[in-house]
């Protein structure tokens, strides 16, 4: 048995090392299933969802989890070959509150943007095209990095680094990460397709309901309120606003905001910015819509620029180029994906709704004003035609019929008949003057401002004083001589309240045979002899200034009548 001994452990050891091997390959049999599983698994969830931004973050989380990587990252490339959205993982926000800034596409990522090829490493530090790591940037040792592709085009790269235990990425993880981007690229796709299809029907609805409002005779202010909506809505943007030319500021023209939308708590826009300054002035002089990836990398301002950690901002003008009437702007948190080309060929054309809104506002204020003139002219020449010629045939009625009446009573009676339909014809004559006379809303007609002046002086008075107005005041008064005008309307009434004592007072400002004839009576006591003249020799160097005259008087019935007259040029 001794000798036999030797010879037995032989095959038991060839045994137990076969059992060894058998049982080793086994688990990494076992380990490539779990890990095909996983891999299965993984791209049936990167493919699950349909919004973007929340794909690519699910991806990074996959391949982290399936190659056991402390951390993990997608650089989105822009379309001139720059990182224009990196979405990382395994970082806390602490640390990533640490970081700088995140990398620009330079060094070693800007390699596998230039050369899109899966690059595997021990140590990132030992390639030479490693520029390191952004001031507060964690340390970092192995790396993977691994192109995806979108029907051939780059869409970005997967960047993986710091795999767990200190070891390095093999040749299956490389393998696994390969395949998860090939799916990713599909998942990347359906979600572009995805909100593509969203931004159509969006910008559909969003121009239906727009034009539903447009000829529904909507406000401006609502429609671009709407506009401002939608476009935010359309784009997935953060915040919009809607800026309108301003008032001539002394450093240059000025664009103001008019409408903004987004979130209340968050909105801090510019009221107004200058147009030579700031990105939405730019579109509004070029016609053309304009992009900022950064504003905080660059001088131009913008008028959400104050939002809360703004990130890319898109200035649309409102019309084209040489018919701007507005700009459309609209802002992104930072890190989210800048607006496309053909998101910004969307808002563009969009945008164009705005402008028609404006225009169609504008005409419709013009044909209601048109239709307002119009009815004016009627009234007006239905009461000089029909009316005046009536009450004219009635006092000369009246006038035949005087001198057939005997008793003096009914004569004085008939008279002043008379006189009172004189009195009404030149009253009429005055509105339809009055009536024919265009003006602009926002500019008070001399008629009105006349009004003012004498409903002003009642409640000092006491009374309400007598007003005529005859002629062609509006048409025939020039500004400057109105403004002299109601200065000695004033100015006669004052006197009236501190000096007169009177109980009535009459008002008559008309125009004829070239001149613009101001009266003030009233019954009061009088001008004293020897009164103080300096506010009355005020109103005569005003009419003598102007190649007028100026006269006072004591009627017979009594009190003072104010007669103030100068030439209209």
């Amino acid at each position: 048995m001794t000798e036999n001994e030797p010879r037995s452990l032989i095959p038991n050891m060839r045994l137990d090392d076969l059992l060894a091997e058998l049982q080793n390959r086994l688990e990494a049999v076992l380990a490539t299933r779990d890990r095909v599983h996983a891999l299965l698994d993984a791209v049936v969830s990167v493919g699950s969802d349909l919004a973007l931004e929340t794909v690519l973050h699910r991806i990074v989380e996959t391949a982290t989890t399936l190659v056991d990587a402390s951390y993990g990252a997608m650089g989105v490339i822009g379309e001139e070959n720059t990182l224009v959205q990196f979405v990382p993982v395994g970082l806390s926000e602490e640390e990533i509150a640490r970081i700088e800034h995140w990398p620009h596409g330079l060094g070693l990522l800007g390699l596998l943007i230039k050369d899109p090829r899966t690059l595997r490493m021990a140590h990132i530090s030992q390639h030479p095209e490693s520029y390191g790591f952004p001031p507060g940037h964690p340390p970092m040792g192995s790396f993977l990095g691994v192109p995806i592709r979108v029907r051939e085009e780059v869409f970005g790269n997967l960047y993986l680094t710091e795999k767990r235990g200190g070891g390095e990425f093999d040749e299956d993880d490389e393998a696994i990460v390969v395949a998860l981007a090939t799916a990713a690229g599909v998942a990347i796709e359906n979600a572009r397709l995805y909100e593509d299809t969203r931004r159509r029907e969006t910008w559909l609805e969003a121009s239906s309901e727009i034009t539903t409002r447009l000829l529904s005779g909507a406000e401006p202010q609502e429609v671009l309120t709407l506009m401002a909506r939608r476009a935010r809505e359309m784009a997935g943007a953060d915040a919009s606003a809607i800026l309108l030319p301003g008032k001539e500021a002394a450093d240059g023209k000025t664009l103001r905001v008019v409408v903004q939308d987004g979130e209340p708590e968050s909105w801090q826009s510019a009221e107004e910015v200058l147009v030579g300054d700031s990105l939405e002035g730019q579109a509004f002089l070029s016609g053309e819509p304009l992009m900022l990836g950064n504003p905080s990398e660059s001088d131009v301002l913008s008028a959400i620029a104050e939002y809360p950690l703004l990130g890319p901002v898109v200035a649309v003008p409102l019309g084209a180029a040489g018919a701007v009437r507005g700009v459309l702007s609209l802002g992104k948190r930072p890190g989210r994906i800048p607006f496309s080309h053909s998101e910004l060929r969307t808002l563009y054309a969009f945008a164009g709704q705005a402008a028609v809104a404006l225009e169609l506002a504008e005409t419709r204020k013009d044909a209601e004003r048109l239709g307002l003139l119009e009815d004016r002219d009627r009234i007006a020449k239905d009461l000089h035609d029909v009316v005046i010629q009536r009450l004219f045939a009635v006092a000369m009625t009246l006038m035949s019929a005087v001198r057939l009446v005997e008793r003096p009573e009914a004569s004085s009676r008939l008279q002043s008949a008379i006189d009172e339909l004189d009195n009404t014809i030149r009253q009429i004559r005055s509105t339809i003057f009055a009536l024919q006379t265009p003006r602009e809303a926002s500019a008070p007609s001399l008629r009105a401002q006349i009004v003012d002046v004498v409903e002003g002086a009642r409640g000092h008075l006491g009374f309400m004083p007598g007003l005529s107005m005859e002629g062609q005041l509006d048409n025939q008064v020039p500004p400057e001589l109105a403004e002299q005008l109601l200065a000695v309307l004033r100015e006669s009434l004052s006197n009236v309240v501190r000096h007169a004592k009177a109980s009535r007072a009459d008002v008559t400002v008309r125009t004829e045979n070239g001149g613009l004839t101001l009266v003030v009576e009233d019954n009061g006591v009088g001008v004293p002899a020897g009164g103080r003249r300096s506010g009355l020799r005020n109103l005569e160097e005003r009419a003598g200034n102007l190649g007028g005259s100026f006269e006072l008087s004591t009627p017979a019935t009594g009190g003072t009548r104010l007669r103030w007259s100068v030439p209209v040029a």
